[in-house]
């Protein structure tokens, strides 16, 4: 999987992506996106209800956002994985005020002595203020708070 690099092109107003590279094998990284007592430390409240089987329903809560359309709850369906290389889920709020359905991919590639993870967050509607607002903290938010989260958690495993 390859981005453009950085100012070459507008980025995708659908479209979070995130390229992270971890000091941590794959097999590391993979437990700490799968397994739901890991998972708990750095997703959002709900994430142990987890279980990588393809279908699994589970609901996550936050605080609320209105400047987003965001209710505070998260539904979320495991689509699909292949151990230790991908992981898809959906995550849609229930609010029907709110439209946000979206998929996340993660995809993890060895490099050196680490992983190259890659998040792909898409189905963002760029001509709905509330979801173009909701794409601009996400961005934000999957590359400060929640990657430095998840290296917290590889470096205590």
């Amino acid at each position: 999987m390859t981005t453009a690099p950085e100012g070459l092109s507008e980025p995708d107003p659908t479209t979070i992506r995130v390229d992270q590279f971890f000091p941590h094998p794959p097999a590391k990284v993979w437990r700490a996106l799968t397994e739901p007592a890991l998972l708990a430390q750095w997703q959002m409240p709900g994430s142990e209800d987890f279980r990588l089987e393809v279908g699994h329903r589970y609901v996550m809560t936050s605080v609320p956002r209105p400047n987003t359309n965001f209710s505070g709850t998260v539904h979320v369906q495991v689509l699909a994985y292949e151990t230790e290389r991908t992981l898809s889920v959906r995550w849609m709020d229930p609010d029907p005020a709110n439209f946000a359905d979206w998929t996340i991919t993660w995809t993890l590639e060895h490099e050196g002595r680490g992983t190259r993870l890659f998040l792909v967050h898409e189905g963002f509607d760029p001509d709905d203020p509330a979801q173009a607002m909701a794409r601009k903290i996400m961005d934000g938010g999957w590359r400060s708070h929640v990657m430095r989260a998840l290296e917290q958690v590889l470096t205590s495993l």
